[in-house]
């Protein structure tokens, strides 16, 4: 039985929730990767986190990805938290993420979703989380 988002907020106190990707695909394969143990990083424009957001990334805390239609997939910690332009951004770093297997395919697949959400610049800066499974909430048939 799947727990409610109500009792996982119970459970995970300061817990904030949000969704890998900008569409349902994107989303589903993101969630598999971090369920296969491949995708241990993300990040974001660090403009789209305002200074004081509750949606940033904090060390230590736990947070619920939601699947596309907004149910809890997955709970996950937060272990690092830093900021990088993008045209710094390394090789480890990008390969932790699990989307590519090489920092140039993390570039352009990167570089496309960025111009699709809000625009992209190569001197942008990326706000950086590394973090850990907690728990998987997908349901055991």
């Amino acid at each position: 039985m799947t727990m409610g988002l109500k009792d996982l907020l119970d459970r995970y106190p300061g817990a904030q929730t949000f969704k890998f990707g900008d569409s349902a695909k994107l989303s589903a394969d993101l969630l598999a990767l971090v369920r296969a143990g491949r995708k241990t990083a993300t990040c974001g424009a660090l403009r789209d986190y305002p200074s004081g957001s509750p949606e940033t990334p904090v060390v230590g805390r736990r947070d619920i990805a939601l699947d596309w239609d907004d149910r809890p997939a997955l709970v996950i910690e937060t272990v690092d938290v830093s900021i990088c332009r993008f045209c710094d951004m390394t090789k480890d770093f990008a390969l932790a993420e699990g989307e590519n297997d090489t920092l140039e395919g993390w570039r352009e697949d990167h570089r496309r979703y960025f111009e699709r959400n809000g625009g992209f610049d190569p001197e942008m800066e990326l706000l950086c989380e590394r973090f850990r499974l907690i728990e998987d909430l997908a349901i055991e048939v």
